[in-house]
């Protein structure tokens, strides 16, 4: 199963605000083994909305949305995902009870809005004020603000998801290549990809400058017996041709299915 994420907000394309659910899901993944597939960010227009859930949801994919669930006028999450299904937005009879809780005799016909999600949808759980979130299939809608949305998606994953592993064990490893340009090394990676069926070669470049040498580093992703075949392989070549490399500070670490 691929994890996608989707992170909704003017705010963050305009700059006004700073992302931090991208390296937060990415951290709680990989205390569970898993990894992040991809990432969309996108803002608030309905319309584009409807149609990246259209996809996402055919996709089959694991995804988390983050922000845009709420009644403003610039929320257009929970519509959008309810356009996408074809299905209307009800007040789910949970988040009813949920948003009463909170709100007791406060409660408004707006503050009950919020939990109006697509028909057939089930409640995420908000510990932080109760006003719960919502997920329809294999993905989950949570608030943009990191104190709400954070602890509803580990809820997600602890509840829904607890058994799902790499199907193998994975892992990274990777050296530093000194004073060489990528270039140099394009039929090495090339090579390494096509006899390693099922790694992908990566190579991160440095320009280097006063405090730092030029330099490339150099790696794979994938089944762990066959990275450590390949970086023995590579090892032996960028000696072969006299290029001056050491192990990565991370030069070997283990990595999930979809790193």
């Amino acid at each position: 199963m691929n994890i996608g994420a989707v992170i909704i907000g003017d705010e963050i394309l305009s700059g006004r605000r700073q992302d931090r659910h991208f390296a937060k899901l990415i951290e709680l993944l990989r205390n569970r083994g898993l990894a992040l597939s991809w990432c969309a960010y996108l803002g608030d227009d309905r319309a584009r909305l409807t149609a990246f859930f259209r996809t996402s949801f055919a996709s089959g994919d694991l995804v988390f949305s983050f922000g845009g669930i709420g009644n403003t006028p610039d929320d257009h999450t929970r519509q959008a995902a309810a356009a996408a299904l074809g299905v209307p937005l009800e007040l789910h009879a949970d988040a009813k009870r949920e948003i009463e809780g909170r709100f007791g005799a406060e409660v408004t016909r707006q503050r009950l809005a919020m939990g109006e999600f697509p028909r057939g949808a089930r409640i995420i759980p908000n510990p932080y004020n109760r006003i719960p979130g919502f997920s329809v299939g294999d993905h989950h809608f949570v608030p943009g603000f990191p104190e709400m949305a954070w602890p509803m998606a580990e809820w997600v994953l602890d509840t829904h998801y607890a058994g799902l592993r790499p199907e193998r064990p994975r892992a990274e490893a990777a050296v530093v290549v000194y004073e060489v340009w990528e270039s140099a090394l394009m039929e090495l990676m090339q090579r390494i990809e096509r006899e390693h069926a099922g790694l992908r070669v990566f190579s991160l470049p440095s320009f280097g400058d006063e405090r730092v040498r030029r330099h490339v580093e150099l790696g794979v992703r994938g089944e762990a017996g066959q990275v450590e075949a390949a970086m023995a392989e590579i090892r032996a070549e960028l000696d072969r041709i006299g290029l001056h490399w050491e192990p990565s500070p991370a030069a070997t670490r283990p990595q999930a299915r979809g790193a």
